[in-house]
């Protein structure tokens, strides 16, 4: 593994908004790493430790995340990603890479489409579909919700928002246990540490709501007909997906294939479920770093 120091850093946006970030010194080559929900640049740390030393690592804490602060609540992914370029402009960085993990990959993808000429390759990462991810009422798993109150009332949003502000974390616990680490779990102390990360989130119901009005593929999502984005992403794109993600469906990959219409290159991850950088970290590293040194057919 790498051993090069990990510094934690902020700088506040033109938006008034400040960042949390992780940097790890490399080479000339800078990979851009977007967390997913529940979670920030926090839950990177085993991957920055084995990505070769020849690139420079940045991981962000998106709005309300993490180290990142949350002064406007958050309407659309398109506030993450135009924070996301922000944050690009402020440390200057004009060609880079970027890995979307599941929540992060809408971010990347609206990133991408808005501000073509910056991100050189990007990998999505278990990543939501490009049209959205769904949110459907409880009990009654048919009913798809459709504003931001309906998301924050909902059962499923108020039992984890709740756990949130209780400190439950053995609920939190068993809530990835069951959907995310389901192959294989952090070890005690870093299961822990991630858990104290989760805790720092400011806007689920908001992320929930942004992630069911995403859509920019060119078909209809039951919600919300595309804006046709896609189209815009005219880059080298790898999607991974674990076999056995619980989290996103392989009908959600798909549709991303589907929507890149042939410029996208997708790779299963044998074995792992939604988070393989627990499952098999050392396969998801090969598979960035192929991709990356474009050795990715």
């Amino acid at each position: 593994m790498n051993k090069v120091g990990v510094e934690l850093k902020r700088t506040t946006l033109a938006n008034g908004e400040t960042l949390g970030y992780r940097e790890r010194a490399g080479g000339d080559k800078v990979l851009l790493l977007v967390h997913g929900n529940m979670t920030s640049s926090k839950h990177w740390d085993l991957l920055i430790d084995v990505i070769p030393s020849s690139y420079k690592i940045l991981a962000v804490d998106l709005r309300g995340f993490g180290h990142s602060t949350y002064i406007r609540s958050v309407e659309s992914i398109k506030d993450f990603s135009d924070d996301l370029k922000l944050f690009v402009d402020q440390l200057q960085l004009s060609k880079f890479s970027m890995i979307g993990w599941s929540t992060g990959g809408a971010v990347a993808m609206q990133f991408c489409a808005d501000y073509p000429g910056l991100c050189e390759q990007l990998i999505l990462l278990a990543s939501v579909s490009t049209r959205g991810y769904p949110t459907f009422g409880s009990p009654d798993l048919t009913k798809r919700l459709q504003t931001q109150e309906e998301v924050r009332n909902d059962a499923k949003t108020m039992t984890v928002q709740q756990a949130y502000d209780t400190n439950n974390r053995e609920f939190l616990k068993s809530v990835w246990n069951t959907l995310i680490y389901t192959k294989k779990q952090p070890d005690d102390k870093k299961y822990e540490e991630y858990v104290d990360d989760m805790l720092t989130q400011r806007n689920l119901a908001e992320v929930y709501h942004t992630l069911n009005i995403f859509n920019i593929g060119d078909q209809h999502n039951g919600l919300l007909q595309g804006r046709n984005q896609v189209k815009d992403i005219q880059i080298p794109v790898l999607v991974l997906r674990g076999s056995d993600d619980l989290v996103i469906s392989k009908q959600m990959a798909d549709e991303i294939m589907e929507d890149f219409h042939g410029r996208a290159v997708f790779k299963e991850l044998a074995a792992c479920g939604h988070s393989p950088l627990i499952d098999n970290l050392d396969l998801l590293c090969d598979e960035i770093v192929q991709f990356l040194d474009n050795k990715v057919q």
